[in-house]
């Protein structure tokens, strides 16, 4: 028997590593599946797209912040993954009174890196979990020491109303380590920008993310009449805001989106 503490100060005990584990976070459940756990792993959200295998057959029990309990309790896990911001408060504390739940919350890489090696544990698989994180670490040491040239820039991860992201999100610190410096810099969390407000920022750049409002073309004309000095780009929302094992993948996109944005 050993107790572990998550990340919002959560004690519980287990007695051995879980055998039928729910995760309901789309980012880790992605690195549960990089650390080999399928047949541990009985439930995922509809928003856990990937491994695309498991989309396809693990049983689907709602969406993040619309989780269905009564199907969560009948598959009676011996433990429930969650995050303080994509699940609701009121479900992850419900579900603290019936289950063992491991609830992360991440504002920064080093965030990351302590779930991922706190869940390594958990599931005994500690030396996987490392080797993962060091070169994801070894990655960002790269970008970091590259020599961009550093560009203002806003991401936008909704369009009606329009929403950003401040200084205290995983986000802001992924653009930093992309090279960009965030015009939110003294904003927090997730704020709502009026058009007009965009204007007066006038970002080099603006960056329009595929999640979780899903950006597209149309959506470059619009901001791209109010911000004709500036350049709009697509981008992917999952390398800049899922932690896990999905940022092995930052590396190799930041380099390539810099290029196109040089």
């Amino acid at each position: 028997m050993e107790f572990y503490t998550d990340q919002i100060g959560h004690i519980f005990e287990l007695h051995e590593a879980p055998k039928r584990v729910i995760s309901l976070v789309p980012s880790q459940t992605e690195f549960l599946n990089d650390l080999g756990l399928d047949e541990q792993i009985i439930g995922i959200t509809k928003f856990c797209v990937h491994p695309k295998e498991w989309f396809k057959r693990k049983q689907r029990v709602g969406g993040t912040k619309t989780l269905n309990l009564e199907l969560i309790r009948s598959l009676n896990p011996d433990l429930i993954i969650a995050n303080k911001e994509e699940n609701n408060r009121p479900d992850i504390e419900a579900l603290q009174k019936e289950f063992c739940v491991w609830t992360s919350d991440i504002k920064t890489t080093k965030d990351s890196y302590q779930m991922m090696i706190a869940l390594g544990k958990i599931f005994e698989k500690e030396e996987m979990a490392n080797a993962i994180v060091k070169k994801i670490t070894s990655n960002f040491t790269i970008l970091r020491s590259q020599n961009f040239t550093k560009k203002s820039a806003l991401y936008l991860i909704w369009h009606e109303p329009i929403m950003s992201v401040g200084h205290d999100t995983y986000i802001h610190e992924i653009l930093n380590i992309a090279g960009f410096e965030n015009v939110l810099k003294t904003h927090t969390r997730y704020p709502i920008l009026s058009l007009n407000a965009i204007q007066e920022f006038a970002p080099d750049v603006l960056l329009l993310s595929s999640e979780p409002f899903p950006f597209k073309e149309k959506h470059i004309a619009f901001y791209q009449e109010a911000l004709p000095n500036t350049k709009i780009k697509l981008v992917d929302g999952e390398i800049f805001s899922w932690y896990g094992s999905r940022q092995l993948k930052v590396k190799e996109y930041v380099l390539k989106l810099r290029k196109e944005l040089s």
